[in-house]
């Protein structure tokens, strides 16, 4: 059984063709395997397919479908949905103060503090 932590970028490639959507859609589809993914994702995911709309990769019917398939994955608990503690707020606080010269986002900090957790447990 493999596990994986699936961040917002690659989940929404599963749900929307772009690069690196074969890749994705293989970790997800792979038999007998549990995906992880942070309550942030909830919210960064349903954003992603709102700018896709925004920007006319998609019109509303298709706004709709991917949400649709998104909401149905989750009900079907196809994801593991993993809470962001206070802890993990300080990872991610830790995790841009010591790498303040590269770019590395808020909520990028946050799920790389989510996934930190889930494989070091205790540790983040």
């Amino acid at each position: 059984m493999a596990n994986a932590f699936i961040d917002t970028s690659a989940l929404v490639k599963y749900y929307h063709p772009a690069e690196g959507t074969q890749e994705v859609t293989q970790i997800i589809e792979e038999p007998v395997s549990r995906h992880y993914i942070s309550r942030l994702s909830l919210v960064e995911t349903v954003s992603a397919f709102a700018v896709k709309f925004r920007l006319g990769h998609i019109d509303e019917q298709g706004f709709a479908d991917l949400r649709r398939r998104f909401y149905h994955d989750l009900g079907q608990s196809r994801f593991r949905i993993m809470p962001v503690t206070t802890s993990q707020y300080q990872t991610a606080m830790q995790l841009i103060e010591r790498h303040f010269r590269i770019r590395l986002r808020t909520l990028d900090a946050l799920q790389l503090a989510v996934a930190l957790a889930l494989s070091h447990p205790g540790k983040a």
